[in-house]
């Protein structure tokens, strides 16, 4: 484990100096990947084959006009203040996806919570496209932004949330900025803004059986969540659904900042990133989570990654974290493969920490860490690892 000598010190700050101004604006093209070595997105399943309708709703009228949307067909929200909006029984298609957007320059659509309601609610509906609206929760109990939830018929599938403000989402912990709480596969949740949530995203159920499988996470800034900035959930036997996919799935996330502060965790300190495992047999256990170029930065309480299942993590950028900046860990599922390469990390405790092993392999490599202990647990293969301790590690207080 080569230690690094000053340039290398240097060469680490000047990466932390340049990722920092990402957390203040658009995360967009964040940090390139050097190489992405395995894992792609799915092609783009509303990619339009045909131009279809554009029609224009305002507060007055656009629920009568949202029930009439057709697959190929533009809803666009004028400037104004909405109701919840729900979105039920509605399916676009393969290359015509139906969307519902506000004005790309403004996002002067404003859709505002109301007590009893989800903002913004999605229930059995598939090739659907949500963008360019301010979705202000409004601080009201159980007013999550964007829900998508349970029904005896789950069918809610190929979602694109973009480029959407989602605030006001965070009168408790359990109060989210985006979550599913039915099975879904194929979303894409991308460009989005979610700022001081409770849990700004909640994928999946608390029991396992609501998986999200295949999606893709990019270029959405999170900042200071009361809890998780994003947690996707274990997930146990699949429920046999139709048109959901039955080979191995690739869950991208990429290319986003998770910033957390100080604020109380009054359900339980919880860390920036947490993704759980997969089911241990059938469909589903060959799945994996790529996670690469993002900017995971403060926990004064957690690690800022957390994860197990299966996972290859690389070309990230992590600031931060107690009692570690990275944890690979039996959770409530096992850990069972890791592969941790070309990231930079800062932390004034742990860097890299493997609380479990993985039967199906540990490697780690590439990594440039400053850290009082940067590699910890058990790890079995690590090389070309460029390791310093931090500087003043010694003297910070322990982690609370």
């Amino acid at each position: 484990m080569p230690t690094m000598r000053r340039k290398d010190i240097a060469a680490l700050c000047l990466v932390i100096t340049a990722a920092i101004p990402a957390c203040q604006g658009d995360s967009s093209g964040m940090l390139v990947a050097a190489n992405e070595r395995s894992g792609t997105a799915a092609a783009d399943f509303c990619a339009a084959r045909e131009p279809g309708r554009i029609l224009r709703a305002d507060p007055s009228n656009f629920q009568r006009t949202l029930s009439g949307l057709a697959p190929g067909d533009t809803l666009l929200l004028t400037p104004g203040n909405y109701p919840p909006l729900k979105i039920a029984n509605l399916s676009g298609a393969p290359g015509r996806c139906i969307t519902i957007t506000g004005m790309a320059a403004n996002r002067s659509a404003v859709v505002l919570g109301e007590i009893g309601n989800k903002t913004v609610e999605i229930i059995d509906s598939s090739y659907i496209v949500v963008s360019n609206l301010v979705i202000d929760s409004r601080g009201l109990p159980g007013a999550d932004g964007i829900k998508a939830s349970a029904s005896p018929n789950p069918a809610t599938h190929h979602i694109v949330l973009d480029g959407n403000l989602i605030i006001g989402a965070g009168a408790s912990q359990q109060t989210d900025g985006i979550t599913t709480k039915t099975p879904t596969w194929n979303w894409v949740i991308r460009r989005n803004t979610i700022l001081s949530a409770g849990t700004a995203l909640y994928l999946g159920d608390s029991d396992g059986t609501a998986p999200f499988i295949g999606g893709l996470i990019e270029d959405n800034l999170v900042v200071d969540p009361i809890g998780y900035g994003m947690q996707i959930k274990y997930q146990i036997e699949r429920p046999v659904l139709a048109g959901m996919p039955e080979a191995a799935q690739i869950t991208i996330i990429r290319n986003n900042v998770f910033k957390k502060g100080d604020r109380p965790s009054p359900d339980g300190d919880r860390p920036n990133l947490l993704v759980g495992g997969f089911p241990d047999t059938g469909a589903g256990s060959n799945d994996l989570y790529q996670i690469y170029s993002n900017l995971l930065i403060e926990n004064p309480r957690e690690a800022l990654f957390q994860g197990s299942g299966r996972i290859s993590f690389h070309d990230n950028v992590l600031i931060g974290g107690a009692p570690a900046a990275a944890v690979f860990r039996d959770h409530d599922l096992p850990l069972k493969f890791a592969r941790v390469y070309d990231n930079k990390i800062y932390s004034p405790y742990i860097g890299i920490k493997f609380d479990s092993p993985a039967p199906q392999g540990i490697s780690v490599f590439d990594n440039v860490i400053v850290a009082e202990t940067p590699l910890a647990g058990l790890i079995r293969s690590e090389r070309g690892n460029l390791v310093s301790e931090a500087a003043g590690a010694a003297n910070r207080p322990p982690p609370r």
